[in-house]
């Protein structure tokens, strides 16, 4: 503790999820000396109880938003080859239906391009090539699958990152291995400024009680859900910055539907397609989304409405109350106010260009996948 409040850092960092981590790693990539603060425990919140996916973005092809999806090529790219001990080719299933359910984008003529494409445009020799499964194909590989219109299924390749607290670990090893400083269970509590310009903040070490004050030239705020209370703390209230809605996950002591991810709707035009991921002998089902209620987890009406809607899109897997083993929950950033829809971009707030601080910087991103990404860009913008 003497030693770090005896210099100065170029960066300091608030939150030790996968973005702070993400930005520590390429802070230091470039020479910089980097100081990482986490109040808990690294990657102790929403990371941890994320849904493990990395996407590479086929979702976005669909809807031909092609910077998105090269940008989680890309990413998923850097992953695989970066951890190939933590993070793993995932195949996924999707049952095609008629007639289509969850929409239009669901229609085998739009799948068979949206692989074809992929393939073409991703230029990933590390996965294997997505293709069209035939009907029985898919009931090889789904043996529970509705059988009711089924008309086949898309099968492509992600990858799932099973442990992502020791995958935020890595990449903090790798961070300090270039010279970058990490510490968890120290708050940062409290900006320091002169003359409108960053020049540390003040914190306390939780374990002891103790307060320190590093100095730091710059400032960047990733602490996930907690993003707008530090902005708010250290200059002003960023709305756009955080507005909170509530994501959850089930772990299910039941064994996996299947050695691929599945990608499930129920019946109906509009119906939300779910996840299920074989997780050792479990089974991980995602996501559910709700109206955010403080720092509170999902209601026990929420969980039963979300295992109604996995029995719905399986039928015959009778998911009950008590084989749910472990809820995980988190908090994302939200469309809009009072949302339970996903907001789409990540959010770059330089404080300085907006009356604050010079020097502050607070971010709030949309992805596991895409963080590092986003670190990148944070850099680039600074």
């Amino acid at each position: 503790m003497d030693a770090l409040t005896d210099r100065a850092f170029d960066l300091l960092i608030v939150g030790g999820g996968i973005q702070g981590a993400t930005l520590a790693l390429e802070a230091a990539r470039r020479g910089l000396s980097v100081l990482l603060l986490e109040r808990g425990e690294f990657g102790g919140e929403t990371t941890a109880n994320s849904l493990r996916i990395l996407h590479g973005g086929l979702r976005y092809l669909q809807s031909l938003d092609l910077p998105r999806f090269r940008e989680s090529v890309d990413e998923r790219r850097w992953f695989l080859s970066s951890f190939p001990d933590l993070v793993a080719p995932l195949p996924c299933l999707m049952p095609i239906y008629a007639p289509p359910r969850g929409g239009r984008l669901r229609r085998p003529a739009v799948l068979r391009l949206a692989l074809k494409t992929s393939d073409l445009l991703s230029r990933e020799d590390a996965l294997p090539k997505g293709r069209w499964l035939s009907q029985s194909e898919v009931m090889d590989l789904f043996p529970g699958a509705d059988r009711r219109g089924l008309r086949g299924g898309a099968l492509w390749h992600d990858a799932v990152a099973p442990d992502p607290a020791r995958l935020i670990s890595s990449v903090l090893r790798w961070a300090r291995s270039l010279g970058a400083d990490v510490l968890d269970q120290v708050e940062a509590t409290d900006l320091l400024t002169a003359g409108g310009r960053v020049t540390g903040v003040r914190a306390v070490d939780r374990r002891s009680g103790r307060s320190l004050e590093i100095r730091a030239l710059a400032v960047v705020n990733c602490a996930g859900p907690w993003s707008r209370e530090i902005a708010r703390r250290f200059d002003r209230d960023i709305p756009r910055l955080f507005r909170p809605m509530l994501a959850f996950n089930l772990l299910l002591d039941r064994e996996p539907l299947s050695r691929a991810a599945l990608a499930v709707a129920a019946p109906g035009a509009v119906s939300q397609t779910w996840f299920f991921l074989p997780a050792g002998d479990r089974l991980l089902a995602g996501t559910a989304y709700a109206s955010a209620r403080g720092e509170e987890g999902p209601s026990e009406e929420e969980i039963a409405g979300f295992l109604a809607a996995l029995n719905a899109a399986v039928p015959g897997l009778n998911a009950r109350r008590d084989e749910v083993a472990r809820v995980l929950w988190g908090r994302l950033p939200a469309a809009g106010e009072g949302s339970t829809v996903p907001a789409r971009r990540p959010v770059i707030h330089h404080h300085g260009r907006h009356g604050g601080p010079e020097g502050l910087v607070s971010i709030s991103g949309v992805k596991l996948t895409t963080a590092r990404a986003l670190s990148e860009k944070a850099l680039a913008a600074s």
